[in-house]
């Protein structure tokens, strides 16, 4: 940039002066300790000068430290060789090579430079060319803090000193060309003009602000006389990637205009103004702060509109990885604004005229999507409405509802009970009040209810084998504390002609990658046939109550229980359901002999009683049932004759173990034992 010009002509002042006055002696060695022009200090200089044979003289001048401040330049070496010569139209002219040491980049390591002196049109003309980099700037002589600047395909890594003046980010790639001008203040510098960017890349020492490939084109000013750097830019960009804290973009290929202000200082970065437009995916117009280490402290999006699925293509797959949702399909259209500080969320509001989304795993699907919420940490909003066509969440689909809201005092409630459809039955919730900017404490509170549930159509939306009944019972309150789900009261399922009460369900880090649910799960009065029928387990008559307490799944896999299940109030079992229950229990004495003979010529038989129970801990799980003996556990009491009696044998069965017993069970298969 002006720094080569500036240089060159504090070296040009000093060769005039020798070859103008000491042209005759055949050679001049000038030496000065420092040499400061406004805002450039040359020190430790040495300058030689030899007269040629054509007239002119040879110049050799070495600079220990070269410094411009305001540039971030400091203490680069300096060598300079070339010839010094006047044209015929009274000109002086030097050319020859320039070589800085420790320059950023790179810059002028090895260049070649041109340095026009006229003095009676009072101008200097320094050209500088480095590979494909070319420079060109204009000075007049009476006035060397001003200079106007040519730059083609410069490296942008060479301005990595000023940037660093600035914050805390480095330039790794791309190139940059502008018109531009320069003013050399006492304090910091000047500057304004046109710029290109091609195949630039930038980061931060924290990540958030970043940029790879990028190309742009626009007019930019920049001030750092007054404190702070003050930053101007009105561009488009297209192509490439660009990080602005939250919002990641994948540029399309198309101009996207960009209009900001923004503040700079000791690595602190405020974009007091951004403007983004992109004609056919996002408009916003908005402010964003970073702090010196590049957390994001502001997020203020005053409007914007995204159009899907482009804006999310373009603007939105990255924040929606972070919130577990990747590759979703979203269309329609999302208005609305965000007011984010370092004192958290103060307010947002959306609306859509329609939208539908549907995540790649099938975990959430809405269609329909239509109306605003609206909320403010302090003041109060207005009403709003939001609903929809058609809502699946895990496979359980929901059907169409209307839903109002108010937020008042912080708080963004239901403003009236909310009746859902949910597989022939209904989903009513109460109430519902959240704090979108609690950070810490309660956040969401809940009542539910669930009426007429058909558990047949839940276990086929769940995969599941068929389960008949109905599914229903109250939760009259569910709170969500820091970052845990707690509910008071229960869920119930009349099933199987019996009662499964779901009680102490509490949910830790519900959106993390490893949420946390504990339960403790009653068992009631279930009709075993109709259960066994439904498992193709083997046919088994009675009555069964059971209990699994401390119930505890870590990312949705049982790490503890306490399972108890008792059938005692007898019936039949068939064979095939004595043969899973015998492997399932580690394989167990049926009678042997005679006596076994003679029992596989029955299809069924009676019992008295059935027991089997697990305590699981960790991956192992410790067997138990009705009664302890010397080689084992009775699972099964025989009653009458033939006298059957199921005996376990193995008290520490490996949890996988056990579970690919049940499924091989469960399916007909012969379960094998281990």
């Amino acid at each position: 940039m002006g720094i080569g010009s500036h240089h060159v002509f504090l070296l040009c002042v000093a060769l005039l002066w020798l070859g103008s006055g000491s042209c005759a002696q055949a050679k001049v060695l000038m030496q000065a300790q420092e040499l400061n022009a406004p805002g450039i200090s040359l020190r430790g200089l040495t300058a030689s000068v030899d007269e040629n044979a054509d007239g002119g003289v040879r110049v050799h001048v070495v600079a220990a430290q070269a410094s411009v401040p305001a540039m971030g330049w400091r203490r680069l070496g300096l060598v300079a060789d070339g010839t010094l010569r006047r044209d015929d139209r009274q000109r002086w002219i030097f050319s020859g090579d320039m070589r800085l040491t420790s320059a950023p980049g790179g810059a002028l390591s090895k260049a070649s430079v041109e340095v026009i002196v006229n003095g009676p049109a009072n101008t200097l003309v320094v050209n500088l060319q480095q590979g494909a980099a070319q420079v060109g700037a204009w000075l007049p002589l009476d006035q060397t803090s001003h200079v106007q600047i040519t730059m083609k395909k410069l490296p942008a890594a060479w301005l990595q000193g000023l940037l660093s003046t600035m914050w805390s980010g480095r330039t790794t790639a791309g190139h940059v060309s502008a018109d531009l001008a320069l003013d050399m203040r006492s304090r910091g510098l000047q500057s304004s003009g046109t710029f290109a960017l091609a195949q630039v890349a930038f980061e931060t020492p924290a990540g958030t602000l970043a940029a790879q490939t990028l190309g742009a084109a626009g007019r930019y000013s920049l001030d750092t006389t007054q404190g702070p750097a003050q930053i101007d830019l009105d561009a488009s960009i297209s192509g490439g990637e660009l990080l602005l804290g939250p919002i990641y973009a994948r540029l399309p290929g198309h101009a996207v205009q960009m209009d900001l202000h923004a503040t700079a200082q000791r690595g602190e970065v405020q974009f007091s103004r951004l403007r983004v437009n992109d004609p056919d995916a996002l408009q916003l117009d908005g402010a964003l702060g970073f702090d010196a280490n590049g957390a994001l402290t502001t997020l203020q999006l005053a409007d914007f509109h995204a159009s899907f699925p482009a804006a999310h293509a373009r603007y939105g797959e990255a924040w929606l990885d972070t919130l577990g949702l990747p590759k979703p399909t979203i269309t329609g259209e999302l208005n609305g604004g965000v007011d984010l500080r370092a004192d958290g969320l103060h307010s947002f509001r959306f609306n859509t005229p329609g939208m539908s989304f549907r995540d790649a795993g099938g975990r959430v699907t809405i269609t329909g999507l239509r109306g605003a919420l609206d909320w403010a940490r302090q003041d109060d909003r207005p009403a709003t409405t939001v609903a929809w066509d058609a809502l699946q969440f895990y496979r359980v689909p929901f059907g169409s509802a209307q839903s109002a809201w108010r937020s008042r005092n912080g708080t963004l409630a239901l403003s009236q009970a909310l009746s859902v459809p949910l597989l022939k039955g209904t989903l009513r919730i109460g109430s519902l009040d959240w704090r979108p900017d609690a950070a810490r404490g309660q956040r969401l509170s809940t009542s539910l209810a669930l009426t007429d549930v058909d558990m047949t159509a839940f276990s086929q939306a769940m995969g599941w084998p068929a389960f008949p009944g109905t599914l229903g019972g109250a939760i009259p309150s569910l709170r969500w504390v820091d970052d845990r789900i707690e509910l008071d009261g229960g869920l119930s399922a009349n099933l199987f002609d019996g009662y499964l009460a779901l009680t102490g369900l509490s949910l830790q880090d519900p959106f993390g990658a490893t949420p946390i649910l504990a339960a403790d799960i009653a068992l009631q009065h279930l009709d075993l046939g109709a259960i066994t029928s439904v498992f193709d387990f083997g046919s088994i008559t009675g009555r069964l109550n059971g209990s699994i307490d401390g119930l505890r799944l870590v990312g949705w896999n049982p790490v503890a229980f306490k399972a108890q299940m008792l059938a005692a109030d007898g019936g039949r079992i068939s064979q095939r359901a004595v043969n899973n229950l015998t492997a399932v229990g580690g394989g167990g004495g049926v009678a042997a002999g005679l006596q076994g003979a003679v029992l596989k010529l029955f299809k069924t038989f009676g019992y008295k009683r059935i027991g089997l129970n697990c305590t699981l801990q960790g991956t192992v799980c410790q067997m138990s049932g009705l009664e302890k003996g010397s080689d084992g556990y009775t699972i099964v009491e025989g009653s009458g004759l033939p006298r059957l009696q199921v005996v376990g044998h193995q008290t520490q069965v490996d949890w996988p173990t056990l579970v690919r017993r049940l499924r091989d069970a469960i399916a007909g298969a012969a379960p094998e034992v281990r």
